[in-house]
Order: C-alpha cells, then sequence, then structure tokens
C-alpha cells in the first residue's frame, strides 16, 4: 500500500470510552464498482496514493486503514426531527470508519452511508440508493466551490444491489458512500447523554469537542467548559447560517441530528439551491409547513443551538446559558454581510454602506424574482462588472429607472478579487448552477445508459468556478 507521507491516523474517538458508539461489522456487497473517488480530498489525508483495487478494499470492503480505528463505530445519538424529540436513532445506515489529521493537523473522521444495518437501523435496510449518493456529489462539490464548510463526498461505489425507495423509481441501484468530514459529532450526541442525565459522558463529549474541533485545552470547572464550547459552537453555526443563505442553498432537513459541532454542513436532505429569491423555497417535499424553508434556515440553527444549550444545563446555570446563547443573532448578521459580499466579490466599506447595499440587493432580488446565481455572476467584482452587467441578458432588469440606486451602490465597490474577472468562468456567457432541473438531466443518462460524462463534466465545471472564486 503506497500511503503519502501525510497521512496521520488518529484514534481520538476511543478517548471518550465506553458508552457513545457500538462496534459494527460493515455489509458484504455483490459488487464493488468505483463510481467517483475524490482526489483532492483523498491528498488533504495523505490517502491519494491509494489504488484503485486498495480504494475497494477499503471504502467498499472497509478494511481498517493502519493505525486507525481497527472496527467501524455506530454513534449513539438522538435528536429533534422536526420539531420533534426522537429517541430512538442513531447511525442507522453508516459508522465511524476512520480518523486522521488532515494537512491543517485537523482531525478527520471518514464516515459512510449505505454500509449496512446497525443496532440503529429500525425497520431500514441500511443502504443508499446510487441516485442519493450522486446528489450528494454535486452538492458537496457545489457547496465547497462556492466557499461553503462542507463535508467532502469522498467516495461513491456502486453495490450491485437492488433497492426499492418509494421517493424514486424502483427497484434502483445500490451505492456505499463515504464522506470526509471535521467530525460527526452531533447536538443530537449532546441530547442523547442529557436525556439519561449523564452528566460524566456529557463532560467527555465537551472535553472532546474542545480539544479536537476548535483546538482548546479543556481547564477551569466542567461549566465554564461546557459555556466556553456552547459560545464557539453558536458562533460556527451562525456561520453555517449565513453560508447556507449566501450560497442560495436548502440543506432541506436541518434537525438536531443533522447539525455537528464543528458547524459543517453536511448530512444532506432533498437539498436544492434557489432558482430564484424565493424566502420561502422549500426542498423537502414532506416539510408541509415550511419549518425548514430558505428564509427560515437562520432561525432553524438558531434554535439548534438553543437545544445544544438546554442539553448543558445539567452542567451550567440557565442564567449563565442564556448568556452564551444570546450573541447568535448577531454573530449571524455579521456573517452574512461578510460572506454576501465575499459573493459579490467587492471589497466591504462600513456595515452601514454594506447594510445598505445588502438590502438593496435583497430588495430587487425578491421583487423581480430573479435568478439567484445570474445576479452574483453579473455583479461580481462591483465597478469592475458593471459595463458587463449593464451590456448583458439582464440589463433591461437593471436599467430600470427604479433600481438607479442599485446600480450606483454596486457601482460603487471595488473588487477584492480582480483576478478572478480575467478567468474563463467569468468570461463565459453565464453562472454555473445546480437547480433540480439540472439534476435530474444528469441522472438520466446515468440511469439509462451508465453514462457518466455528462456528470463528469458538470463536476469539472463545478470546479473551474470553485477555481475563480478562490483567487
Amino acid at each position: 500500500m503506497l500511503l503519502n507521507k501525510a497521512y496521520a491516523p488518529k484514534q481520538a474517538f476511543l478517548e471518550l470510552g465506553d458508552g457513545f458508539a457500538d462496534p459494527v461489522k460493515a455489509a458484504e456487497f455483490p459488487k464493488t464498482i468505483l463510481r467517483y473517488r475524490n482526489n483532492r480530498a483523498a491528498e488533504s489525508i495523505g490517502l491519494d496514493g491509494l489504488n484503485d483495487e486498495e480504494w475497494l478494499q477499503h471504502f467498499g470492503g472497509f478494511e481498517p486503514l493502519p493505525g486507525s480505528l481497527a472496527e467501524p463505530l455506530a454513534q449513539r445519538y438522538h435528536g429533534h426531527q422536526f420539531r420533534h424529540y426522537n429517541p430512538e436513532i442513531g447511525d442507522g445506515r453508516g459508522f465511524l470508519f476512520a480518523q486522521m489529521e488532515d494537512k491543517a493537523g485537523r482531525l478527520m473522521d471518514l464516515g459512510t452511508k449505505g454500509s449496512g444495518t446497525t443496532p440503529y437501523s429500525r425497520s431500514g435496510d441500511g443502504r443508499l440508493t446510487l441516485k442519493g449518493g450522486f446528489r450528494e456529489i454535486l452538492a458537496t462539490e457545489m457547496l465547497e466551490a462556492l466557499g461553503v464548510n462542507t463535508s467532502k463526498t469522498f467516495s461513491i461505489i456502486e453495490t450491485g444491489e437492488s433497492l426499492h425507495r418509494g421517493d424514486e423509481p424502483s427497484p434502483t441501484r445500490s451505492a456505499v458512500m463515504v464522506r470526509l468530514n471535521h467530525g460527526h459529532i452531533r447536538i443530537g450526541t449532546f441530547q442523547r447523554h442529557a436525556f439519561y442525565s449523564d452528566t460524566e459522558r456529557l463532560t467527555a463529549l465537551v472535553d472532546y469537542c474542545l480539544k479536537h474541533y476548535y483546538g482548546v485545552t479543556p481547564t477551569g470547572s466542567a461549566s465554564d467548559r461546557a459555556l466556553e464550547l456552547l459560545s464557539l459552537v453558536s458562533a460556527r453555526v451562525a456561520t453555517q447560517a449565513a453560508e447556507l443563505m449566501a450560497a442560495g442553498f436548502v440543506h432541506g432537513v436541518l434537525n438536531t441530528d443533522n447539525i455537528n459541532i464543528s458547524g459543517e454542513v453536511f448530512d444532506f436532505g432533498p437539498w436544492r439551491f434557489l432558482p430564484t429569491m424565493d424566502l420561502a423555497f422549500t426542498a423537502a417535499y414532506f416539510d408541509e409547513s415550511g419549518l425548514y424553508a430558505f428564509g427560515r434556515q437562520p432561525d432553524a440553527l438558531h434554535w439548534n443551538v438553543y437545544q445544544l444549550g438546554g442539553s448543558l444545563s445539567d452542567l451550567c446555570s440557565e442564567n449563565d446559558l442564556k448568556k452564551a446563547l444570546e450573541d447568535f443573532p448577531r454573530l449571524y448578521l455579521d456573517a452574512i454581510r461578510v460572506k454576501l459580499l465575499a459573493r459579490l466579490g467587492v471589497k466591504a466599506k462600513s456595515d452601514i454602506e454594506d447594510d445598505a447595499l445588502l438590502t438593496l440587493v435583497n430588495d430587487f432580488m425578491g421583487k423581480e424574482n430573479f435568478p439567484y446565481e445570474r445576479f452574483f455572476f453579473d455583479w461580481y467584482g462591483g465597478s469592475a462588472s458593471a459595463e458587463r452587467a449593464l451590456n448583458g441578458p439582464e440589463a433591461h432588469r437593471y436599467g430600470k429607472d427604479s433600481y438607479a440606486g442599485l446600480v450606483a451602490a454596486l457601482s460603487g465597490y471595488q473588487p477584492s478579487n480582480p483576478q478572478a474577472l480575467n478567468t474563463a468562468y467569468f468570461l463565459g456567457e453565464g453562472p454555473e448552477t445546480l437547480l433540480i432541473e439540472e439534476v435530474e438531466n444528469l441522472w438520466t443518462p446515468i440511469a439509462d445508459d451508465d453514462n457518466w460524462q455528462p456528470f463528469n463534466a458538470k463536476i469539472d465545471r463545478i470546479r473551474e468556478m470553485g477555481k475563480a472564486l478562490e483567487l
């Protein structure tokens, strides 16, 4: 096996002791056909040297990686699902497979989805559809390109089984997915141990998360440490909310078991990217009340952080918890200002001027029912793109007298990333998008003819956009 010198295996999860996970075995699949390997992500943790056969052994057969966890671990957690508390969940079709450090020295997890049944599968088969894995690749690639702190889809292997699902034409093809995450400890992990009033394990979780996700050496009382973690998580999740909104992304199921302590976007539901600005836009067909609609995502995440606070109530006083939580709205507003200016590719001025600009942008996009990605493509760079925007396909809308103030405001901002405007992406005709119709059109050739070329070409274009935006 050829392992990169950067490979640094860890077994940090074992520091927590018992009561946090159950050893499990992966399913044995009739076939393992490699469909996607994320070499960029593999390089970050020193696994890019694996050949395809070795890749299949580890991420289809789940042969342990040298020096990492000796056996898969299905994690225990609870969670609020659409605001209803569920104490009967946990890793039902996945497990923690391995841990290692990345090049930045962060603890990273390789976790699975579709790897077979566990003690928490209930009536499920523990499997994942190939289309489900395909959709997650697209979501994570697009989010990463847009600068969102997201999990990485590391591997998709088709497994040769036929699955029956109510939300897909069945029988449908099966797959097993591996994700690369900066941690799989969820808000729901804390909720489980709070449910049992297990302060010893809650304290162990607090210390583990401070150490491994925030680089903080746990000191002081148990209460002090819990409050410090809550403040840090609140800031990360506020930023997470801002990133979702700036990206025009609707996660679909922002339940507390889908929100990790490190503030990464992961474990997507039936996600969508916005076609046009619409705060009421929902992704999940079963979200009948619009609880997780696009515009309600910051409130949903704020509510989730409150549940984390509630889980720590046996360690901290109610007043102290409230103080640690009260900054979330301000943190979100600060973060959304930064993220939207980054999407516009412009330098900040003052909070007052920046907020005034973003209010004009929001009003315009809402009133005009404007394509979300088109606006940020047209005006990326502010003053440097004014001529391009005012002579482009949407010039007739930008040129309305009622929007003269918007055009003037945008034209008064200097580009933060001027070199991006000379890339092939911004010299092209329009933005890279990922609307539901496009997703379905990419899936059809795979479903009908096993033709992955359009999908691979789409990934290439998304990464080209990402390179332009990060210059």
